[in-house]
């Protein structure tokens, strides 16, 4: 490495440490008509890239994430930790606004957790919320007709009452995400936390300084600052998936108007996870 790095000074080229930078920003889930949403498939590229960069010293994870998709969180977090061992490579997690639910445990794939003393983590628990129209379509005159083979196939439906079976059903569900959310929590962190499995499993949320203090992050700072201090003034950062432009341009008037609609129903859906965090 000493002599490719000779070679790059005598051509004028810029030396020094590599560092692969992932961006997992935004919910979590795949989100079909648009190039959006964190999932493997997204993001399984981008992950093989950085974890394949020619002098790596290590990856780094930018994280901002509200949470969203239990099963795409443990996919992208297991996809990490596998090409991590593979190459040998430290993997090293920098919070920005929010890593919370999903976003969470995304960050417990990262060997180390660094967060800025305002961002917002935790919420270690599983959520389920819809709306119940019994009521309002009675009062309509409405006339709910549904026929189904297997008598759970209407399960939760929200325009009938709710029916303790279906309550069972989901109960077992959440409790299976539940524990296989807690479960890589402890496998990743470890003796590091210092908090009552209680609290910390109870889905709260807490600032980064208070989740310094509890052990669910290892450092305060920001990624250029906490990545240079370690490899270096001459470390280069390397983005392997940086922001696109808006993926609607270039479409027919019609393709970019449903894309628009289709953006801004994943816009909302995104503010409304992101406000329970006060963001």
């Amino acid at each position: 490495m000493a002599i490719v790095e000779r070679l790059r000074s005598a051509m004028g080229l810029p030396g020094g440490p590599v560092v692969p930078v992932v961006r997992l920003v935004g919910v979590i889930g795949t989100l079909p008509m648009r190039r959006g949403g964190l999932s493997l498939a997204a993001l399984d590229r981008p992950l093989r890239r950085a974890f394949g960069m020619r002098g790596a010293k290590a990856v780094a994870l930018l994280i901002d994430s509200p949470g969203g998709s239990a099963a795409q969180a443990s996919l992208i977090a297991a996809r990490i930790r596998a090409l991590a061992e593979e190459k040998n490579l430290p993997v090293l997690a920098f919070v920005e606004d929010v890593a919370a639910s999903g976003g969470y445990w995304l960050a417990c794939a990262a060997d180390e957790i660094h967060a800025d003393g305002c961002s917002i983590l935790g919420s270690i628990g599983v959520i389920s919320a819809g709306f119940g129209f019994a009521e309002a379509i009675r009062r309509l005159g409405i006339e709910r007709r549904v026929h189904t083979k297997g008598a759970r196939k209407a399960f939760l439906d929200p325009f009938r009452e709710e029916r303790p079976e279906d309550l069972a059903v989901l109960d077992e569900l959440q409790e299976d995400l539940y524990a296989r959310f807690k479960a890589f929590v402890r496998e990743r962190r470890g003796e590091r936390l210092r908090i009552a499995e209680e609290e910390l499993f109870s889905g709260r949320v807490w600032s980064g300084e208070r989740a310094l203090r509890f052990g669910l992050v290892d450092g305060l700072g920001e990624m250029h600052t906490v990545l240079r201090a370690r490899y270096g003034d001459k470390l280069r950062l390397r983005p392997v998936n940086p922001p696109r432009q808006p993926w609607w341009r270039g479409l027919s008037p019609a393709g970019a108007s449903e894309a628009l609609a289709d953006a801004l129903v994943h816009r909302i859906e995104e503010r409304l996870l992101r406000s329970r965090y006060g963001l």
